[in-house]
Protein backbone atom coordinates (compact mmCIF):
# COMPACT_ATOMS: atom_id res chain seq x y z
CA UNK A 1 0.00 0.00 0.00
CA UNK A 2 3.02 2.06 0.89
CA UNK A 3 4.21 1.98 -3.08
CA UNK A 4 0.90 2.63 -4.17
CA UNK A 5 0.45 6.34 -2.70
CA UNK A 6 4.38 7.36 -3.26
CA UNK A 7 3.80 6.80 -7.08
CA UNK A 8 0.13 9.31 -6.69
CA UNK A 9 1.40 11.80 -4.50
CA UNK A 10 1.52 15.59 -5.82
CA UNK A 11 4.90 16.62 -7.34
CA UNK A 12 7.02 18.32 -5.10
CA UNK A 13 6.48 22.12 -4.50
CA UNK A 14 10.44 22.82 -6.59
CA UNK A 15 8.72 21.09 -9.66
CA UNK A 16 5.38 23.15 -9.59
CA UNK A 17 5.29 26.24 -12.13
CA UNK A 18 5.68 29.28 -9.91
CA UNK A 19 4.15 31.56 -12.20
CA UNK A 20 3.71 33.13 -15.63
CA UNK A 21 7.40 33.97 -17.08
CA UNK A 22 8.29 37.15 -18.25
CA UNK A 23 8.08 36.00 -22.01
CA UNK A 24 4.59 34.70 -21.58
CA UNK A 25 3.23 38.06 -20.23
CA UNK A 26 4.79 40.18 -22.68
CA UNK A 27 2.84 37.73 -25.48
CA UNK A 28 -0.29 38.35 -23.74
CA UNK A 29 -0.52 42.44 -23.63
CA UNK A 30 1.13 42.31 -27.22
CA UNK A 31 -1.64 40.07 -28.09
CA UNK A 32 -4.30 41.92 -26.41
CA UNK A 33 -2.56 45.19 -27.60
CA UNK A 34 -3.02 44.07 -31.24
CA UNK A 35 -6.88 42.89 -30.85
CA UNK A 36 -7.14 46.63 -29.34
CA UNK A 37 -6.10 48.26 -32.15
CA UNK A 38 -7.65 46.02 -34.14
CA UNK A 39 -10.94 46.78 -32.47
CA UNK A 40 -10.45 50.35 -32.72
CA UNK A 41 -9.45 50.71 -35.83
CA UNK A 42 -13.28 49.27 -36.47
CA UNK A 43 -14.90 51.46 -34.18
CA UNK A 44 -13.18 54.70 -35.84
CA UNK A 45 -13.89 53.79 -38.90
CA UNK A 46 -17.63 52.94 -38.70
CA UNK A 47 -17.85 56.50 -36.77
CA UNK A 48 -16.46 58.00 -39.88
CA UNK A 49 -18.78 56.07 -42.39
CA UNK A 50 -22.11 56.54 -39.57
CA UNK A 51 -20.85 60.53 -40.10
CA UNK A 52 -20.67 60.76 -43.37
CA UNK A 53 -24.10 58.93 -44.05
CA UNK A 54 -25.74 61.62 -41.50
CA UNK A 55 -24.16 64.50 -43.67
CA UNK A 56 -25.61 62.99 -46.72
CA UNK A 57 -29.21 62.58 -44.71
CA UNK A 58 -28.67 66.04 -43.20
CA UNK A 59 -28.11 67.66 -47.03
CA UNK A 60 -30.79 65.70 -48.39
CA UNK A 61 -33.39 66.83 -45.60
CA UNK A 62 -31.70 70.66 -45.75
CA UNK A 63 -32.51 70.64 -49.60
CA UNK A 64 -36.67 69.67 -48.54
CA UNK A 65 -36.77 72.32 -46.41
CA UNK A 66 -35.56 74.81 -48.77
CA UNK A 67 -38.10 73.39 -50.83
CA UNK A 68 -40.89 73.82 -48.32
CA UNK A 69 -39.54 77.35 -47.84
CA UNK A 70 -40.06 78.20 -51.53
CA UNK A 71 -43.24 76.78 -51.73
CA UNK A 72 -44.72 79.08 -48.93
CA UNK A 73 -42.64 82.16 -49.56
CA UNK A 74 -42.90 82.24 -53.43
CA UNK A 75 -38.82 82.39 -53.48
CA UNK A 76 -35.57 81.17 -52.08
CA UNK A 77 -34.13 81.73 -49.28
CA UNK A 78 -30.90 84.07 -50.02
CA UNK A 79 -28.84 82.40 -47.16
CA UNK A 80 -29.81 79.34 -45.27
CA UNK A 81 -30.08 81.50 -41.49
CA UNK A 82 -33.55 82.63 -43.53
CA UNK A 83 -34.89 79.01 -42.92
CA UNK A 84 -34.98 79.41 -39.05
CA UNK A 85 -35.64 83.12 -38.31
CA UNK A 86 -38.28 84.55 -40.39
CA UNK A 87 -36.87 87.44 -43.00
CA UNK A 88 -39.05 90.47 -42.91
CA UNK A 89 -39.99 90.52 -47.14
CA UNK A 90 -40.83 87.07 -46.58
CA UNK A 91 -44.72 86.93 -46.80
CA UNK A 92 -46.25 83.34 -46.26
CA UNK A 93 -43.32 82.57 -44.06
CA UNK A 94 -44.75 79.35 -41.75
CA UNK A 95 -41.34 78.37 -40.19
CA UNK A 96 -38.94 77.99 -38.26
CA UNK A 97 -38.22 75.20 -41.38
CA UNK A 98 -34.95 73.99 -39.56
CA UNK A 99 -33.29 75.00 -36.29
CA UNK A 100 -29.67 76.18 -36.30
CA UNK A 101 -27.62 73.01 -35.35
CA UNK A 102 -29.25 71.35 -38.90
CA UNK A 103 -27.57 74.10 -41.12
CA UNK A 104 -23.68 72.42 -39.68
CA UNK A 105 -22.89 68.98 -41.18
CA UNK A 106 -21.37 66.23 -38.60
CA UNK A 107 -18.24 67.33 -38.43
CA UNK A 108 -19.37 71.19 -37.34
CA UNK A 109 -18.77 73.01 -40.61
CA UNK A 110 -21.70 75.34 -41.88
CA UNK A 111 -23.39 73.65 -44.77
CA UNK A 112 -22.51 76.05 -48.04
CA UNK A 113 -25.44 77.13 -49.81
CA UNK A 114 -25.06 78.25 -53.02
CA UNK A 115 -28.26 80.05 -55.46
CA UNK A 116 -28.42 79.85 -58.28
CA UNK A 117 -26.50 76.44 -57.83
CA UNK A 118 -24.72 74.58 -60.36
CA UNK A 119 -27.16 72.14 -61.85
CA UNK A 120 -30.33 73.49 -60.51
CA UNK A 121 -31.96 76.63 -58.79
CA UNK A 122 -29.33 76.15 -55.63
CA UNK A 123 -26.63 73.64 -54.15
CA UNK A 124 -26.25 72.56 -50.82
CA UNK A 125 -22.38 71.36 -50.01
CA UNK A 126 -20.66 69.26 -47.09
CA UNK A 127 -17.01 69.19 -47.77
CA UNK A 128 -16.69 65.88 -45.86
CA UNK A 129 -14.53 64.79 -43.52
CA UNK A 130 -11.33 66.90 -44.07
CA UNK A 131 -13.46 70.03 -44.68
CA UNK A 132 -11.41 70.43 -48.42
CA UNK A 133 -12.81 70.32 -51.66
CA UNK A 134 -12.68 66.73 -53.61
CA UNK A 135 -11.89 63.71 -51.77
CA UNK A 136 -12.76 60.38 -51.70
CA UNK A 137 -14.46 58.22 -49.27
CA UNK A 138 -15.41 60.16 -46.43
CA UNK A 139 -13.43 62.79 -47.29
CA UNK A 140 -15.48 63.24 -50.17
CA UNK A 141 -18.36 66.16 -50.95
CA UNK A 142 -21.42 65.91 -50.00
CA UNK A 143 -23.92 67.54 -52.73
CA UNK A 144 -27.66 67.75 -53.35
Amino acid sequence: MRNLRSKTRSPSPARRQQGMSLIEIIIVIVLIGAVLAFVGSRVIGGKDRADFKLGQAQVKTLASKIDQFQMDTGRLPSTLEELTKQPADASGWLGPYANEGELKDPWGRPIDYRQPGESGPFDLISLGKDGKTGGSSTDADIKN
